[in-house]
C-alpha cells in the first residue's frame, strides 16, 4: 500500500518543527535571578548563650544540722538585714547551755577561794592556776554553746529577696545544706558562655543584644561587664558577664541568647550570603556570566559586606550554580520576579 506523498510531507514537518523547537530549547539562554547590592548597616557580633541571675546570690544555710522548726520567710519576699528567716530545732543545747553555765559558775566559787587562800598564804599558786584553767575552759565551752544555739536562727546577711527555698518544717537539715537563696538588691545581670574561638573578639564595654524565649520579639540591652580569666576545658568555653540596663522583665533562672557585637558599620554595601562562593561572585554582562573577585568584610544573618569587587549597579547571581561557566549566556531575571 503506497502511502500518499501529502501525508509524508506532513510528517516531516512535524519533526522538522520538534528538531528546531528542541534545538530551541538546547540553545535558548538559561534563565538565572539576579540581585543587586544594597545600602545597609553591618553588624558582626558573638553569639553565647546564658542564665539570667543576681549579680550577688547569697546561699544560706545552717552551721549545726538540726531540724527546721520555724519557717518565717519564703520565695519573693523582701527582707532585711539580720531579720530571722527561719529557726532550727536547739532543745538539747538550750538543756546543754543550763548544764556549762552551772559548771562555770561552780569553777569560779572554786578559783575565788583558791584566790584567796593565796592572798591569806593559805593555799598554793599551783592550785590557784589550776582553778584559773578550769574557770576559763568552762566559760569557752559555755559560750561555744551560746554560739551554736545563735547559730539555730538563719538570719539574712544582708537587704535583698528570697529567690529560692528548699527547706520545710519538720525536714533534718545537713550542715551547710541551703535553706534559702538570696539575691541582694543589686541588679540582674546574665552569665554567658562564649566559644573559646570566639572570646578573643569579646572585651569589656561592648554592647550586647538579648533575646529570650519567654519574651518573643523583644529586645533587651546589655553590655560586657567581666570576662572570665579561665575557660572550661570541658566545653571549651569562657563564661561572659553581662549587665542588663535598665529595667527588665527577665526573672532570674531564665535562658537568654546573647550576641555582643564586635563591630557594627553603617551604610555599606550588603549582599545576600547565597551570591558568595569562596570569595567570589557572578554577575551578568551583556547577556554572559563574569566571575568576579571580592573583598568581604562583615559576615551576619542579614548578608555579607562587600568591600570591593562589584557596585551597586551590578546584576549578580543570587545562587549561583556549580555548572556555571564565564561567557556562557543567560537571561537576567529581574529582581523580585
Amino acid at each position: 500500500m503506497r502511502v500518499p506523498f501529502r501525508s509524508i510531507l506532513i510528517t516531516l514537518v512535524i519533526l522538522a518543527a520538534a528538531v528546531a523547537a528542541l534545538a530551541w530549547w538546547r540553545l535558548r539562554p538559561l534563565g538565572v535571578d539576579v540581585v543587586h547590592a544594597t545600602r545597609g548597616d553591618a553588624v558582626e557580633a558573638v553569639y553565647g548563650t546564658g542564665i539570667v541571675e543576681p549579680t550577688v546570690q547569697v546561699p544560706i544555710a545552717p552551721r549545726v544540722a538540726a531540724r527546721l522548726v520555724e519557717l518565717a520567710a519564703d520565695e519573693g519576699a523582701q527582707v532585711r538585714k539580720g531579720q530571722v528567716l527561719a529557726r532550727l530545732e536547739a532543745t538539747d543545747l538550750k538543756a546543754a547551755q543550763d548544764e556549762l553555765d552551772a559548771r562555770a559558775r561552780h569553777a569560779r566559787q572554786v578559783f575565788g577561794r583558791a584566790e584567796l587562800l593565796v592572798q591569806r598564804g593559805l593555799g598554793s599558786v599551783a592550785d590557784r592556776d589550776r582553778a584559773l584553767a578550769d574557770l576559763q575552759a568552762a566559760d569557752a565551752a559555755a559560750a561555744r554553746n551560746r554560739d551554736q544555739i545563735g547559730f539555730m536562727k538563719l538570719v539574712a546577711p544582708a537587704d535583698g529577696q528570697i529567690i529560692r527555698r528548699d527547706g520545710e518544717v519538720g525536714q533534718y537539715i545537713a550542715v551547710n545544706q541551703p535553706v534559702f537563696y538570696m539575691a541582694t538588691q543589686a541588679p540582674l545581670r546574665i552569665t554567658a558562655d562564649v566559644d573559646e574561638e570566639d572570646i578573643a573578639r569579646v572585651a569589656v564595654g561592648q554592647p550586647v543584644v538579648i533575646h529570650a524565649d519567654a519574651f518573643p520579639g523583644r529586645v533587651f540591652d546589655g553590655e560586657v561587664a567581666e570576662i572570665t580569666p579561665k575557660g572550661d576545658a570541658t566545653t571549651r568555653s569562657y563564661r561572659v558577664r553581662i549587665r542588663l540596663q535598665g529595667e527588665t522583665p527577665l526573672r532570674v533562672g531564665m535562658t537568654a541568647e546573647a550576641n555582643v557585637i564586635v563591630a557594627r558599620r553603617e551604610a555599606v554595601l550588603l549582599l545576600p550570603l547565597s551570591a558568595l562562593v569562596k570569595e567570589r561572585v557572578w554577575v551578568v554582562r551583556g547577556g554572559r556570566l563574569v566571575e568576579l573577585p571580592v573583598q568581604v568584610g562583615i559576615r551576619d544573618e542579614r548578608g555579607v559586606e562587600i568591600l570591593s569587587g562589584i557596585d551597586a549597579q551590578d546584576a549578580v547571581i543570587a545562587q549561583p550554580l556549580d555548572s556555571f561557566r564565564a561567557g556562557e549566556r543567560v537571561q537576567a531575571n529581574p529582581p523580585g520576579r
